[in-house]
């Protein structure tokens, strides 16, 4: 499943904005754009559905309630939309439409109340969900929670949110693996930046692991070509940890744990491991970081070529800086959304008629759209 359209109200950055998507998809723009903010709407909905629990409620909490949520630029409007067409397949039509609108409830406990919840089926033309119903009006502490969240209520739509529930994102920090023991084992929940990276894949079926393995090994040696025998194993202890030989004058002497690794290697380590685990849509911010810039410019077709060879295609959002990544010239000029913000919110742009006749003529995705994400009035930062 992959998202086609996304549409947004007072979301953090996005006073009002829209975007249709594709199987990949490039987010550009300055800083403080909302690149990250555009991610965390699909991690919001995952934290809302996910199977282990949280629900609605813990999920704007977490994000430091409605008041942090809701956009700046909304002034008087309190109201917060989430709007996702979510398509079976790159090839088809949508086949769900799901839209949630909340606010504060202005009194009491101040907790986050939903006055629309509507979930759609595109293919069929039925209205599966359409919240506030006859049973809300009887019980409004039900508008408290969502429909995607109930066993009991999701029933009609579970492939819909056991899509959202199974959104995966990553934003390795290498240090927080190399420095595990000194972090005492505390891990933040869904494990953004990667610190339980090495028990995903002790989770791994060991079959499928040695396999994933054996794949990323091959793909990195030209990147580390003194790297060989990339292998998985606990400690005596039964810490898991990831290893591999590196190459030199005295046989079977270079042996080295993820600790000794470069922050480079990690990085592509976990992008390359994230891409052939599972099928659900996959966050990547930044991936540039910590990586050679030539490196970096095979990244799209690092992402393309394990999308083609998965089984289930699974659809990957990039944030990225990068010109090296955006440079490659097999990027569809569409796949890429930039961010630009202003004094009304941040709005959202796709490639224009005019942009894609300058790539058509030769000219790089990078050329083209990456200097108008650039910041404004840069040279003032020589002031300070």
């Amino acid at each position: 499943m992959l998202i086609t359209k996304i549409k947004l109200k007072n979301w953090r950055n996005f006073k009002d904005a829209e975007a249709v998507l594709r199987e990949r998809v490039y987010i550009i723009g300055p800083n403080a754009s909302g690149k990250s903010n555009l991610l965390d709407v699909m991690r919001f909905l995952r934290d809302i559905a996910k199977p282990e629990g949280g629900g609605f409620q813990k999920a704007v909490k977490d994000r430091g309630g409605v008041t942090k949520l809701r956009c700046l630029a909304a002034r008087r409007d309190p109201e917060i939309m989430i709007a996702l067409d979510v398509s079976l397949t790159a090839d088809t039509v949508a086949a769900w439409r799901y839209t949630l609108k909340f606010k504060s409830e202005g009194k009491g406990l101040q907790r986050a109340v939903i006055t629309q919840e509507r979930v759609e089926n595109l293919a069929t033309g039925e209205l599966v969900i359409d919240r506030p119903n006859a049973e809300d009006a009887k019980d409004p502490d039900r508008l408290t929670q969502t429909a995607l969240e109930q066993i009991s209520a999701n029933r009609a739509f579970r492939e819909l949110a056991d899509f959202f529930g199974s959104v995966t994102y990553l934003h390795l920090v290498p240090q927080l693996l190399k420095f595990a023991d000194q972090f005492g084992g505390f891990k933040l929940e869904a494990d953004p930046f990667g610190q339980a990276f090495l028990e995903r894949i002790a989770k791994t079926p060991k079959k499928f692991r040695d396999a994933r393995l054996r794949k990323i090994e091959t793909a990195l040696r030209a990147c580390v070509p003194n790297m060989s025998n990339l292998r998985f194993g606990p400690d005596e202890r039964g810490v898991p940890h990831i290893e591999a030989l590196y190459e030199h004058w005295r046989p079977d002497a270079g042996w080295q744990r993820e600790d000794q690794f470069s922050d480079g290697t990690l990085r592509l380590l976990g992008i390359m491991w994230s891409l052939l685990d599972g099928d659900s849509l996959l966050l990547l911010e930044e991936p540039e970081l910590s990586l050679n810039e030539a490196i970096v410019e095979k990244i799209h077709s690092l992402i393309w070529q394990m999308q083609r060879a998965a089984k289930h295609r699974r659809q990957v959002f990039v944030s990225t800086h990068s010109q090296a990544l955006l440079s490659d010239e097999s990027i569809d000029p569409r796949e890429v959304v930039r961010l630009e913000p202003s004094s009304n919110g941040t709005s959202v742009h796709t490639v224009t008629p005019k942009e894609e006749g300058l790539i058509e003529a030769g000219y790089s995705i990078a050329e083209v759209m990456l200097p108008k994400a650039r910041p404004q009035n840069l040279e003032q930062i020589l002031l300070f």
